[in-house]
């Protein structure tokens, strides 16, 4: 029987996908904003909502378990500092997903994921080419 057995698998092994989802709250949390497929963007959710919550409590277990989680120190900061406050009275539902069309080469449906009442200025800057390229003739 697959009592408590819920959650896609996405055609990939269990240390891969946990791997991936562990990047993708950590993108999430840092950029406040990500495009992906639907269904990850659905499974993403789960765990995302799970670290805010985490935030919001702030004890020291708490901070231990999102330490272990996230890749990032800065991110394991931000989500107790700012993220922990702004959704200290919100009972859940911390993130939004919009439709975002399918995509080019496999026509995959996709999605945008992003935090309810998101901080715009968290969105990572666009780089042109030129940018890249004189960056890289300074150094």
């Amino acid at each position: 029987m697959r009592h408590l057995k819920d959650g896609r698998k996405f055609g990939i092994n269990t240390a891969h996908r946990t791997a991936m989802f562990r990047n993708m709250v950590t993108s999430l949390l840092r950029f406040e904003k990500i495009s992906t497929t639907l269904a990850r963007a659905k499974e993403l959710r789960r765990y995302a909502e799970k670290m805010i919550t985490l935030g919001k409590k702030g004890d020291l277990a708490a901070r231990r378990k999102a330490a272990g989680y996230l890749q990032d120190k800065a991110v394991t900061s931000k989500l107790f500092a700012a993220l922990g406050k702004r959704y200290a009275e919100r009972k859940g539902g911390y993130t939004r997903i919009y439709r975002a069309g399918l995509r080019n080469g496999d026509n995959a449906p996709m999605a945008i994921i992003e935090l309810v009442d998101r901080d715009v200025a968290a969105e990572p800057k666009r780089r042109t080419r030129k940018v890249e390229e004189a960056e890289a003739a300074a150094k």
